[in-house]
């Protein structure tokens, strides 16, 4: 296969990733947010983040899944949200709190919605 999207890639950005570099999603997310503190994370309708900016909203809002909410590690829960700075914030901050995250479309019917829903066939207790 051709991989002509490579064309693309800035200078210094690899083809390939180790996949095995870090052992989950959040770890990935806490390097990152290390590493790259300063610099814009997200950008939405002329709005940007930074990675540090990121970080401290998504523990905020773990914290709030955490001890507001008090739902648990292992927990599972929906995020119906469309693609801005929002999403994020909430999918790393359910992941940091341990959650299970099922992304639910916001542009879903009613039909749809529930058959994704955390709530149908809930793990065994």
């Amino acid at each position: 296969m051709d991989r002509i999207w490579l064309k693309s890639y800035p200078p210094g950005v690899p083809a390939e990733i180790d996949a095995r570099r870090f052992a989950s999603l959040g770890e990935m997310f806490e390097d990152s947010c290390g590493r790259f503190r300063e610099l814009p994370a997200l950008e939405s309708f002329g709005s940007a983040i930074s990675f540090g900016a990121l970080e401290r909203l998504a523990r905020d809002c773990g914290a709030f899944l955490q001890k507001g909410l008090r739902l648990a590690p292992g927990d599972r829960i929906a995020i119906m949200l469309p693609n801005l700075l929002q999403y994020p914030v909430a999918l790393f901050g359910a992941l940091r709190a341990g959650l299970t995250v099922v992304s639910v479309n916001p542009l879903y019917t009613r039909r749809s919605s529930r058959s994704s829903s955390p709530t149908r066939n809930p793990p065994p207790s």
